[in-house]
């Protein structure tokens, strides 16, 4: 790991050779691969696994039960969450969520728990992701809906 960060708290983490940490990140009890960024002011929780070659954008918020494979970009703002029911006290429970290989979610996207996105998918830029995204995908809009093949 290169720690390019003054500011920091990085707790019980395995991190990969070649992997780049910015300033003002919150990474705990995660598993991070070989040859990521991870840019300033992101949040990784306990039991988060990213593969390797992924980059992660400065407000980025990756909570416990999130897996993210290899080569996916994840955009500055985005947003998943683990619990369908979310409360302050009681009891809750964490909906796991999966972002295949080489997947890419824009700026601003909030995907909610519980959903597969699909090897090379992309999700634009403030989609609402409600439902799985098949892979190859572009999916828009509150709520995201796949529109036409990525053809990169």
């Amino acid at each position: 790991m290169k720690l390019l960060a003054k500011y920091y708290s990085i707790q019980d983490c395995s991190i990969g050779d070649g992997t780049i940490v910015r300033d003002f990140v919150n990474l705990y009890g995660c598993t991070i691969g070989r040859d990521c960024k991870i840019a300033a002011f992101v949040e990784i929780q306990k039991g988060v696994r990213i593969g390797d070659r992924c980059k992660v954008e400065a407000y980025a918020f990756i909570p416990s039960g999130v897996v993210i494979e290899d080569e996916v970009f994840v955009g500055p703002h985005a947003v998943f969450t683990n619990d369908y029911r979310p409360r302050a006290v009681g009891e809750w429970e964490i909906v796991p969520t999966t972002v295949k290989k080489g997947a890419s979610i824009g700026a601003g996207a909030v995907v909610v728990c519980g959903v597969t996105i699909g090897e090379g998918a992309m999700v634009g830029a403030g989609a609402v992701v409600t439902k799985d995204v098949p892979p190859g995908a572009v999916a828009v809009g509150n709520p995201a809906r796949a529109i036409k093949e990525r053809g990169d």
